[in-house]
């Protein structure tokens, strides 16, 4: 009798809380049924991970937009966008006409400014790129600005913050941002010290309210900048930490793509940094015209920096994929070390193919997050079947988060091709509008290609009984990966 009233009890709480997931929640239709899974097969425990992984946040807005009037992003958008309505926006490179729609809709919603003045070197390889950010931060005279997700407590990340203490004690203004989850490894928070004692500054982004226990699973800045006296700036997949120089022996060699842009699309970047820093720090960054110096034009390339997060409307980064995607005439590669995108770009890519556009895909060769990986090789099933080339990255571990189509148009950043990136975390990805770039994108794929072995169809349907199944679980739980 108690054991029926039990039962009787839990059904009916289970019952309110799934209620509780689909009408106060306003999210993906797949999500929900996801979740709404997990909710009958782990009853109240399922409720703990919903509290967990699937808070929304998207009715929230975390961020002082403010900070764009007063440094004039905004007017400048809205100027461009007056441009653009009326076809009398100043293009320097007339090849970037054709995608005006592109830079239209990133502007409208997100007020990522067109920047055409810049020069770009791509970073493939985590030794180049930290020798070349500790050089300019050596050389640095005013100020430093550094968000990652990750911040490590070893070799590198030790020679970071002894870098960025000395740059501290010239009297360089050093802000270090970091994502409490993503560098909860780190344990001791006297790691900084040394920094803070030398006038640098350190914040962690949603902390743990407990300390080592972090509840909030979901919402995590993933982002990886550096902006260096507001004139140059870093961004790309590259973490601060030793895997990320190959010392890993589990990854291997880490395979990632940077950016090192010089130009005015810096100032989007800073601006960037200054409202996640703002939200993070008690310590505002009030005084911003010493951190928006005039830049001479350094460069040609069209460049804009577009965020998105999960308290945005729009998911900006995966909309500019699908646009992209979309304008596709000769071949689309992309590189991603997850691949679990919702309907409409899967649907995108499968009819690129099928409109006889050369789509090319390249995933790592190996997992580090068990159910996503599953997940991946169940997607790219689907797009094997329309013709979509897929190749596995041999050479070690491959994070980059990149898309070039026909040698036009390109992005680079922060963003992979999933779920997570495109509604559950804060990202950033550079947008970018010229042929040489992303000639060099393309020919840096071709040379990965070299690397890796294609997954052909046939080869994917011959795969065992027990990697058919786990794919079906983590196909129906990618909503909520």
């Amino acid at each position: 009798m108690i054991v029926t009233v039990l039962l009787v009890i839990l059904f009916l709480l289970n019952f309110i809380l799934a209620g509780t997931v689909i009408f106060l929640e306003r999210r993906d239709v797949g999500a929900t049924w996801a979740w709404l899974l997990v909710l009958l097969f782990i009853p109240i425990a399922g409720f703990v991970l919903y509290l967990v992984f699937g808070q929304n946040l998207s009715r929230r807005k975390i961020f002082d937009w403010k900070v764009q009037e007063k440094i004039g992003i905004k007017e400048i958008a809205q100027q461009q966008i007056e441009l653009l309505r009326e076809n009398r926006f100043p293009f320097h490179d007339e090849r970037t006409v054709q995608y005006k729609d592109l830079v239209y809709m990133l502007l409208v919603n997100d007020g990522a400014i067109l920047s055409q003045d810049n020069h770009v070197d791509i970073f493939t390889d985590g030794k180049e790129k930290f020798l070349a950010l500790f050089e300019d931060i050596r050389k640095a005279k005013d100020s430093i600005h550094l968000v990652y997700y990750i911040f490590r407590n070893d070799r590198l990340g030790n020679e970071m913050i002894e870098l960025l203490t000395e740059k501290a004690k010239e009297g360089v203004k050093v802000r270090l941002l970091y994502d409490d989850m993503g560098s909860r490894m780190l344990f001791r928070r006297s790691f900084f010290r040394p920094l803070v004692e030398a006038g640098g500054e350190v914040a962690a982004f949603f902390p743990a309210r407990i300390p080592l226990i972090n509840l909030r699973v979901n919402f995590r800045n993933h982002r990886k900048l550096a902006i260096i006296d507001g004139r140059i700036g870093y961004i790309g997949g590259f973490n601060v930490g030793d895997e990320y120089l190959g010392l890993d022996k589990k990854f291997g060699y880490w395979r990632d793509t940077h950016l090192r842009i010089e130009g005015s699309a810096v100032y989007g970047m800073q601006t960037r940094f200054i409202l996640d820093w703002n939200q993070a720090s008690p310590n505002d960054i009030k005084n911003e015209e010493r951190y928006f110096p005039v830049i001479e034009p350094q460069g040609e390339t069209d460049i804009q920096i577009v965020s998105s997060g999960p308290d945005s409307e729009w998911e900006q980064i995966k909309n500019s994929y699908i646009k992209m995607i979309n304008s596709a005439k000769k071949y689309i590669y992309l590189q991603t070390p997850y691949f679990i995108p919702d309907d409409s770009l899967l649907n995108a890519l499968k009819l690129a193919a099928l409109s006889g556009v050369d789509v090319r895909i390249m995933i790592p060769n190996k997992p580090d997050h068990m159910f996503v990986y599953w997940a991946t090789l169940s997607n790219i099933g689907q797009l094997l079947k329309t013709g979509v080339k897929v190749y596995i990255y041999q050479n070690g571990f491959i994070h980059a988060k990149m898309i070039v189509v026909d040698g036009k148009i390109s992005s680079v950043g922060t963003a992979n091709i999933d779920v997570r990136s495109f509604r559950l975390n804060f990202e950033v990805n550079a947008v970018l509008y010229d042929r040489k770039l992303s000639g060099r994108l393309s020919h840096i794929f071709r040379k990965d290609m070299a690397d890796s072995t294609e997954l052909t169809l046939q080869d994917y349907q011959k795969r065992p009984l027990v990697i058919r199944f786990k794919e079906s679980i983590s196909r129906l739980l990618s909503p909520i990966l």
